[in-house]
């Protein structure tokens, strides 16, 4: 069979194409179809392993759970992963290439346009609908040449698109009008509908703005969605940390976790499980003085782990972070940060830069070492040493590896060991833990989605303080994919929704 398809493009990045796609899929799978994501290119740190051991953006993953499917490569064929001095690790149906500069990318563009069709038509090969997402804007008049993501897609799959736009931004209607009108006719007739998202209030009160829009513009508007608080869904990019270095400094009776944001900070979707626990504040800070005060502090993920670490050197972070675990209080890494916490970073093939070696905070007992084999694997892994995130009873963990630097640990020092899951063998030791307990490492990204984890971390640390579990307040769990098809529904046009994919 050949899946139908529908796509979604934005005015701008950031107007939360990515939760509408998964809304979507989620609404789309309620109704009986078979569907499946697809982003042709997609330029992020937050990334997500296959069972097959393949690489894909996190949002894409998301959005497969959305579908209820599994995630695989040709959901997200190209991704994009920016490292220091405006390269970019290329990752090509789950594989690292190497990193490129702009130019050296745009050299390779028919053969990845070529990629791109290739894994569109096994997915609709295999579905009743793929439900496609654009980037960025598709009207940027220096890019339209070089497309591989947008009307490129489009035209490819002769998609019906759906253009949404912000309005919490600001500016909705000239994003709307100004986007169409540099769009060519034959761009143009394939918006098939204008979708407003994150309104705030009554959404009565835009039926004027819908009128504006569909007089002025010609297309239908597909609706209006309005701004959903606390969505427990992972973010696609580091643009969303703006909302989240702001954010309050716990009260007296509530536990704070301060990550710190790295310059290139990669998967900081990975404390989203614990930005939703009770009585838990997680905040992103840049500034050492705001170390004071957390009940722990987290080095993550980095895709420029060297650069990262000089900067908290320049910064003054490094300096905290030595005299925050002299003073005995919780420092965790995970991946990048764990690195950074080791002994040393050793590089001698320049795999991630041209500093052969650097030496690192020396919190930890472990050495960290570049090869040129990334391994981005699925696994399960048990601690072998008690720490504050649990102890060798608990259940065995599971989450998945993304790195090229591998830690040299013995396993008397180690956190603990793995085994990967999916048709790579492999298993060995992982993470390690200071000999006073009050450092803990792990290269392991969805550490947090383990109950056990977020249970024995927020457990130890509000023993520290002397702090009372918080009471359940006896809200039901809800499935938030549910909730986001949920609002669609409320909000949207469905029969002009069906009419769009041919229903």
């Amino acid at each position: 069979m050949t899946a139908k398809t529908l796509m979604v493009q934005g005015t701008s990045s950031s107007v939360g194409k990515s939760v509408i796609t998964a809304a979507l899929c989620r609404l789309f799978t309620d109704e009986g179809l078979s569907v499946a994501p697809f982003k042709a290119q997609n330029m992020a740190l937050n990334a997500y392993v296959t069972r097959d051991g393949g690489e894909i953006g996190r949002a894409q993953a998301v959005q497969a759970a959305a579908a209820r499917v599994v995630p695989t490569v040709d959901m997200n064929p190209i991704l994009l992963k920016p490292e220091a001095g405006s390269r970019a690790q290329v990752v090509v149906l789950g594989k690292a290439r190497g990193g490129a500069r702009a130019v050296d990318y745009e050299r390779d563009r028919d053969e990845l346009r070529g990629i791109v069709r290739d894994a569109l038509s096994r997915l609709r090969a295999l579905h009743d609908l793929v439900v496609i997402e654009g980037a960025g804007s598709p009207v940027e008049v220096n890019l339209k040449d070089r497309d591989v993501v947008n009307m490129f897609v489009a035209e490819t799959a002769d998609a019906p698109v759906i253009l949404v736009g912000d309005i919490d931004r600001g500016g909705v209607f000239a994003s709307f009008v100004g986007t169409l009108s540099l769009l060519s006719p034959g761009e143009r007739a394939r918006v098939g509908a204008l979708l407003v998202n994150r309104f705030r209030g009554d959404v009565r009160l835009f039926e004027p703005g819908v009128r504006f829009l569909a007089e002025h513009t010609g297309i239908p508007v597909l609706g209006v969605v309005p701004h959903l608080h606390a969505l427990r869904i992972a973010d696609e990019d580091s643009v969303a940390l703006s909302d989240r270095r702001n954010r309050r400094r716990a009260s007296v009776s509530e536990v704070e976790i301060a990550v710190v944001c790295l310059p290139h900070v990669s998967n900081h979707d990975d404390f989203l499980p614990l930005e939703h626990e009770p009585g838990v504040v997680v905040r992103f800070v840049e500034n050492p003085r705001e170390l004071e005060g957390a009940d722990l502090v987290v080095l993550p993920g980095t895709k420029s782990t060297v650069a990262d670490l000089a900067w908290l050197r320049e910064t003054g972070m490094a300096e905290a972070l030595v005299r925050r675990a002299a003073r005995a209080e919780p420092v965790l890494g995970i991946c990048g940060g764990c690195q950074i916490l080791g002994r040393s970073i050793r590089d001698p093939e320049g795999v991630e830069s041209d500093v052969p070696e650097a030496r690192g905070l020396e919190l930890l007992p472990a050495v960290t070492r570049f090869g040129s084999e990334k391994r981005t694997r699925q696994v399960r892994a048990s601690l072998g040493r008690p720490s504050f995130l649990g102890t060798p009873s608990d259940p065995p963990l599971r989450g998945y590896f993304i790195h090229q630097g591998r830690i040299e640990v013995s396993a008397a020092d180690a956190l603990a060991s793995f085994v990967a899951e999916g048709p790579v063998e492999d298993q060995g030791l992982d993470g390690a833990v200071s000999p006073d307990g009050v450092v803990v490492g792990t290269l392991l990204h969805g550490l947090f989605e383990n109950a056990s984890v977020r249970t024995a971390l927020l457990r130890a640390l509000r023993t520290r303080r002397g702090l009372p579990e918080p009471a359940a307040d006896g809200t039901p769990v809800v499935d938030e994919y549910d909730r986001l098809a949920s609002v669609l529904r409320e909000h949207v046009d469905l029969s002009l929704l069906h009419r769009l994919i041919g229903r």
